[in-house]
């Protein structure tokens, strides 16, 4: 079904997910610590990672940085007992592909980490490549090009660019943003609007529409 790395420094907890997860079909391999974690993540490529954000030696969300800055295939949930909407909100925008707060039910871990496998996975075969304008993206590959050159983007940028060009032009609201990326909707939260800006400076203003009252929708303005 697929491997699983958790990085849980709580005995009790790390054993009881890994028993739980076992159960369901998983490979799945505890770390208790970071060190552990990148001995072994360097050398294996997981489907999944479970991360606690509380860890000795280095903390979760800065494990997570590294795991994107190298890796955008392999799916993320952050594990942690803090539930402020700014551990959430910090954590999702790093690439984070979903969040839940300690303490948990293992069936609703399990439903969760389903759910996020099977946004993630993609089939290698066909490759669509979305083009409008000098703009190109390959979905497979994690790939987006302007003009032949290939655009630096985070984790949520591609993933909010990828989602306006599946609605080929149509308009898309911010909530079904939020919840297709983020996983839930934040009402007033500017995250995505930051987003929205930080993609408009690398692709340029002439691509993302505002749809007023709406949401966005992508399209030069010439169409």
């Amino acid at each position: 079904m697929g491997k699983i790395f958790l990085v849980e420094d709580d005995d009790n907890i790390r054993k009881l997910v890994c028993y739980a997860l076992s159960r369901e079909g998983y490979e799945t391999e505890g770390f208790a610590a970071p060190d552990e974690f990148w001995s072994k993540y360097g050398k294996e490529d997981p489907n999944l990672v479970l991360l606690d954000i509380m860890l000795p030696q280095e903390d979760g969300l800065s494990i997570l940085k590294k795991i994107r800055a190298s890796n955008r295939n392999t799916a993320v949930i952050m594990l942690t007992a803090r539930d402020s909407e700014f551990d959430k909100v910090t954590g999702l925008d790093l690439g984070a592909d979903d969040y839940i707060a300690k303490p948990f039910g293992m069936s609703e871990l399990v439903s969760r980490i389903n759910a996020v496998l099977r946004r993630c996975r993609r089939s290698s075969e066909d490759e669509k490549v979305y083009r409008i304008g000098g703009l190109a993206v390959y979905p497979e590959r994690h790939i987006a090009e302007l003009s032949g050159k290939e655009l630096s983007l985070s984790y949520k940028e591609f993933e909010l660019l990828l989602t306006l060009l599946e609605a080929e032009g149509k308009a898309v609201t911010r909530e079904e943003l939020f919840t297709k990326i983020w996983g839930e909707f934040y009402g007033e939260s500017r995250t995505l609007d930051v987003h929205i800006r930080n993609l408009r400076s690398k692709l340029g203003t002439d691509y993302i529409q505002t749809v007023k009252n709406v949401g966005y929708r992508i399209g030069k303005k010439d169409d």
